[in-house]
């Protein structure tokens, strides 16, 4: 079934704020994002906003690609609903390659039951969250500020969550109140830590949170290949509203 192509965008701008680029150019309704200190592919992508605007594709990709090679980066389109089909087929035909297909999942907060999850307080300190994000998920430690600078340039509410076990950090989630929207980013556990109720403590006292300041919708995005997580997530009473991918280019 098509998703509703109004809630795709509004889900899709408020994406946009929680999780900003550092530099948008737009070239019609194509927005190019892009960020030099954070390698995440939702920060550095061509992202199609209008599935009816299909003027001259074959210049405008090539003119999207060179920013990134300025970048040093290789060029990758991302894929919504919002995106005209014609586009993908070009893409394909010139060799550009379909990974990372991508859920996007929405939840009712109303409908959810919070009187056994701890009304945890978020963190203030952004940096103490970043080293936090970085241990769980186990990533360079060099990404240290471009995450920070990240984090620093969100400009709804944002709720950063962390769970202790004997003074480390075993569990994070980051949540952004636009609204009455509220997603959730950086969802992680320590590798060491799973199967023990920490992620789902975490997403609970995230979307209390949520709730609590004024949130209807919560919505969140995950890769499909990640079942466990979607489990979780269902769980909650989340579920599929539309799908994205990217196309990355095949030059190297």
């Amino acid at each position: 079934m098509m998703p509703d192509l109004a809630t795709v965008r509004q889900i899709e701008a408020v994406g946009f704020r929680a999780w900003p680029a550092t530099s948008v150019h737009y070239d019609g309704t194509w927005a190019i994002r892009m960020t030099a200190a954070h390698p995440s592919k939702r920060l550095n992508s061509i992202n199609p906003l209008d599935p009816a605007d299909i003027r001259d594709i074959p210049v405008r990709v090539e003119r999207a690609a060179q920013r990134f090679r300025a970048y040093g980066r290789r060029p990758v389109f991302r894929l919504s609903p919002l995106s005209p089909p014609e586009l993908d087929d070009y893409l394909a035909s010139k060799g550009w390659g379909r990974f990372d297909e991508t859920i996007v999942m929405t939840a009712d907060l109303a409908a959810m039951d919070f009187t056994a999850t701890i009304d945890q307080i978020p963190l203030r300190d952004v940096g103490r969250f970043v080293d936090a994000s970085l241990k769980v998920h186990e990533r360079d430690p060099a990404l240290r500020p471009g995450l920070s600078e990240l984090l620093n340039g969100i400009r709804p509410v944002k709720g950063m969550f962390v769970i202790e076990d004997d003074g480390r950090p075993v569990s994070v989630a980051l949540c952004v109140h636009d609204g009455a929207m509220a997603g959730l980013f950086d969802i992680g556990t320590s590798s060491k830590s799973r199967r023990n109720g920490h992620a789902r403590a975490v997403v609970a006292s995230a979307l209390k949170w949520a709730s609590k300041h004024g949130a209807k919708t919560a919505w969140l995005q995950i890769e499909t290949a990640n079942a466990p997580g979607r489990a979780l997530y269902e769980g909650f009473g989340f579920g599929e509203i539309y799908r994205y991918a990217y196309r990355e280019s095949p030059e190297s």
